[in-house]
This record gives structure tokens, C-alpha cells and sequence, in this order.
């Protein structure tokens, strides 16, 4: 037995000093990523950052789409914020008045106009109207369960805004818009569920409970935190401190601080290690390999918990489009494609589904004689409702289903651009503008531009905490770092429980 506890021992040592300083950072990013609003303001310049991560050609999601105000004004959108472009889209202006500093607040989804004029814009953070008089964006104040809007369509002097959860419905007035929020019914072949990565997500970030839940999984970053410096501390430090207590005696007050590092550092691990191995354990879901495995598992959602909403639609919308030719609104949603009636509030599944990425649809576009270009991380596809064919539009060919392909496409579609004379571009987040069926060439983007636009300090924390940072480090060995961190983290916690309890047994035995 003697020989198992000496196991022990070193897996929770050697392990432990190599993945402390793994743990370090994140605890650091798990923080900051659970407080977005919070940090919303916080930037870092790209060219901090990893090559991959500077824009070049309109990359990384820069542009989502645009909308043509007059024959030579032409408003571009996406990560970037809102630029007033000329119709070669080679002068640029900010259009920013009036929204927050910090990237975040200018992440736009969806930007529209009014038959009277008035513009419209859907960001993470809200939704704003353009006031006319001040030339400013104001945010529109509403009581909302959700501020992340993501699509804006009207008829007429009605406006139509979706966040994740619920329609909502209003006159166009500008900044003096009023909403009145509508929750859909559910569709004939609802079931009452969510996807386990959705579960498994809200578990890791204590989102799954709430504001409570997201408070303790900050303490337990904390708690990481301290356990790492700890265990650092009491491994590294012993020989140094007895050197230092021999040539000065005062030196005494080290010895205290490594005995109540180690005092603490035991409590702490004892008192927590269910909860750390729950979160080490989760964590190593949210990203590739065991990810794949998740993906589209659906679950019942825990009883009293966040998922646990009475409105059948509670995260799961997506963008909202009218269709003039068949007069309905076409509405994207996480379970799929819905046709819903002007004035009606059960949303009806079209039974022919264009293919989305499971990280969600990025375009939805009008297209031609009944046809929509729909986009997102599994390509380009130009899908008309009632025909059973999809023509993969990038590719120039008839889409065949492949259930077993990967789960990005050829093209990873951040959106589309259509310029006055309607040449077309697709956006990828990896290459930037791609012309579409043309070989009319997108002008490169702007050195104003570039500097504007930088990165959230969430999204740097979440490139961090995902391992995708170092990837020109580590290549495609990247996706590793995940796993293999969460489970040496739970080796580590496991086997430093039962040293623990193994010294605690003794002392009771003694006792």
C-alpha cells in the first residue's frame, strides 16, 4: 500500500507543478469571461497578438454585410463596427457616434432601414436607433431578458427585432421606437429540450444557476488560483527557505508562510475538490475531440436550473427575414428554419432545411425568384423553401448531404456584400472577401480601419482559455491542450484528496 500512496504523491507533485501554471491562466480567463459586459470597454491592439489574429483582406469576421443608403453611400457591418463606405468602397468613414467605447459594443448583427428612412441597428449589447438630429446612435431602452439582438426586418412603418428568446414588435419611430415583447408558441413537434452542450457550457460557467451559479464558479477561479500559487509555493520554496533561516534567523516568519500555504492549500483543495473535478471535467467537453461527441445531443433541461425556461424558443433564435413573394417572415432559429405568418406566433418548420454549421447561421440574405443565400461556418447555400435541391453557391454545385463531413465546410461564411451595381462578395472568416461569380476585386481594408478595430479583452481571454492562441505554437496539436489540462488538472485534485485523507485517518487513528 505504501508503494500506492508514493503514486500518489507524485502524480499530485510533478503533474501538479507542470499544470499550476496552466491553471494560472485559466482561472485568469475563466474570470474575465464571465463578466463580458462588465469588460466590455477593454481592448487589445491585434498587433499584440498572433499573426492569425490581424485583419488582412477583411478577415476574422470583420464584415457580416452591408446596406446601400444612396448610390454612393453604403454602410458596412460586422466585428468592425459601422463604416460609411463609397460605392467603390474605397473611402471610409466611422459611423460610431454614439455607441460605447470598446469592440464589443460594436459587434452588429444586423443593420436596417426603414421605408421612412430610419435606421436600425442589432448589437451584443442592445438595440440602438440612429437619431437624425445629433447624427448619433442611441440605445433604444427595453426590458429584455437578453440584449444580444440579432436580426431587424419591417413592413411597412412596423419593426420586427429578434433577440436569442423573443420577437419583438413595434411602429417605427427612431429613437422614440417603443417595443412590445411577443413570446412564440411552440411548434407542433416540440419537445421540451436543449443540447448537452449547451448544458454542459452553463455548467462550466455557472451560468446554468444564475448569477448565484456564475459568482461560485468565479470563487472556485479564485480557489484555482490559490491552489496553483500555493503548490508553487510550498514545492518550490522548502530548500530555499532552510538555506534562508540558517544564515538569518528572522527569516523565521518564511516558515510560517509556507506552513499556512500548505495549511490552506489542503483545506481549500478538500473542502472544493468535487466542484473543481466537476469543472475540469466539463471543460474538456467545450472543445474538439470529446466536443464532437456532444454536439448534437439534445437532453431534458435540469429542473430549476437557467435552461429550465418556460418559453419554448429561450435561446434558440437567430435571425428574422420577410419574404415579400410568399408573405412570411422567414425566421432562422437554432433548431433549424421556421416560416411564421405576419400576424401569427406559431412558428412552422419548413420541411426542406438548408445546411447551417452548428455554431450558427452568419447570413441571411434575399437572393433571387424566391431564393435566400444562407451562410455560416459550413459554407454558402442558395435555398429556396419549397424545392427539394440546394445549390452550394460557392462552389458553383447541387449540395449533397454528407452527415459523417466535417463539421466547417469548404468556406467558413462570416457574411456577404453586395456592392450598387450588384456584384456580390463572400466573407470568410479565414481569407476574407471572396468574389462571388465576378472577378471584380474588394479593396483591401483601410490603415484607419485596421488600428480602429481592435479585440475584446473576452475574446482574447476566450482564445486563451480554448487553447486557439497557440496555435502557430503547437500546430494542430492545439486541440489538445484542452483535454489534456482537464484531465491532469482532475489527476491532480483526485490524488491530492486522498494524500489529504490518508493524513487525516492517521491523525483520527492517533486520536
Amino acid at each position: 500500500m505504501a508503494g500506492n500512496w508514493q503514486t500518489f504523491k507524485k502524480l499530485h507533485k510533478w503533474p501538479g507543478l507542470i499544470i499550476s501554471l496552466v491553471l494560472l491562466y485559466y482561472a485568469i480567463t475563466g474570470i474575465i469571461m464571465n463578466h463580458r459586459e462588465l469588460l466590455s470597454g477593454a481592448d487589445i491592439n491585434r498587433k499584440y497578438l498572433p499573426a492569425n489574429y490581424r485583419y488582412n483582406n477583411w478577415n476574422n469576421a470583420a464584415l457580416k454585410g452591408n446596406l446601400i443608403i444612396s448610390p454612393d453611400s453604403i454602410l458596412v457591418y460586422g466585428n468592425i463596427g459601422i463604416w460609411l463606405a463609397d460605392s467603390t468602397f474605397t473611402e471610409f468613414t466611422s459611423y460610431h457616434s454614439g455607441f460605447p467605447e470598446g469592440s464589443d459594443n460594436r459587434k452588429i448583427f444586423d443593420l436596417h432601414r426603414t421605408v421612412d428612412g430610419e435606421l436600425y441597428a442589432a448589437t451584443l449589447f442592445g438595440l440602438y436607433a440612429y437619431d437624425q438630429v445629433s447624427e448619433a446612435w442611441q440605445k433604444l431602452e427595453l426590458d429584455v431578458d437578453s440584449e444580444r439582438f440579432t436580426g431587424i426586418e419591417s413592413r411597412g412603418d412596423t419593426l420586427y427585432a429578434v433577440n436569442r428568446s423573443h420577437l419583438y414588435k413595434g411602429k417605427s419611430q427612431g429613437i422614440r421606437t417603443t417595443f412590445a415583447e411577443i413570446e412564440l408558441l411552440a411548434p407542433e413537434d416540440y419537445v421540451n429540450q436543449v443540447t448537452l452542450f449547451q448544458t454542459i457550457w452553463q455548467l462550466h460557467s455557472g451560468e446554468l444557476f444564475g448569477l448565484p451559479g456564475k459568482i461560485y464558479v468565479d470563487l472556485l477561479g479564485l480557489i484555482t488560483l490559490f491552489l496553483a500559487v500555493t503548490g508553487i509555493l510550498y514545492f518550490f520554496f522548502p530548500d530555499w527557505i532552510r538555506q534562508r533561516i540558517k544564515k538569518n534567523k528572522s527569516s523565521v516568519r518564511l516558515v510560517r508562510v509556507s506552513k499556512w500555504a500548505l495549511k490552506w492549500h489542503n483545506k481549500a483543495g478538500t473542502w472544493t475538490f468535487v466542484f473543481l473535478i466537476v469543472l475540469f471535467l466539463t471543460g474538456i467537453f467545450l472543445r474538439p475531440p470529446l466536443l464532437l461527441a456532444i454536439a448534437r445531443a439534445k437532453v431534458a433541461p435540469l429542473k430549476y436550473s437557467h435552461l429550465d425556461q418556460p418559453n419554448p424558443w429561450y435561446d434558440k433564435l437567430r435571425d428574422i427575414i420577410y419574404d415579400e413573394r410568399r408573405g412570411i417572415f422567414l425566421l432562422s432559429t437554432s433548431e433549424g428554419m421556421y416560416a411564421l405568418e405576419e400576424d401569427g406566433l406559431r412558428p412552422v418548420r419548413f420541411q426542406n432545411q438548408p445546411p447551417v454549421s452548428v455554431m450558427g447561421i452568419n447570413t441571411l440574405e434575399h437572393a433571387r425568384e424566391g431564393a435566400f443565400l444562407v451562410g455560416s461556418f459550413s459554407g454558402l447555400f442558395l435555398w429556396q423553401p419549397e424545392h427539394p435541391e440546394i445549390y452550394n453557391y460557392a462552389r458553383a454545385e447541387i449540395y449533397r448531404d454528407n452527415p459523417n463531413g466535417r463539421p466547417v465546410g469548404d468556406y467558413a461564411v462570416t457574411g456577404i456584400i453586395t456592392g450598387t451595381g450588384g456584384k456580390q462578395f463572400m466573407v470568410d472568416y479565414n481569407k476574407g472577401v471572396i468574389p462571388l461569380w465576378h472577378d471584380k476585386i474588394f479593396p483591401g481594408m483601410p490603415p484607419d480601419i485596421i488600428n480602429e478595430s481592435k479585440m475584446s479583452i473576452w475574446n482574447v481571454c476566450l482564445e486563451i482559455h480554448t487553447g486557439r492562441i497557440f496555435q502557430n505554437l503547437t500546430g494542430d496539436f492545439y486541440f489538445l491542450i484542452v483535454p489534456l489540462s482537464g484531465l491532469t488538472g482532475v489527476i491532480v485534485v483526485i490524488s491530492g484528496y486522498l494524500l489529504w485523507w490518508r493524513k487525516y485517518r492517521k491523525k483520527q487513528d492517533k486520536a
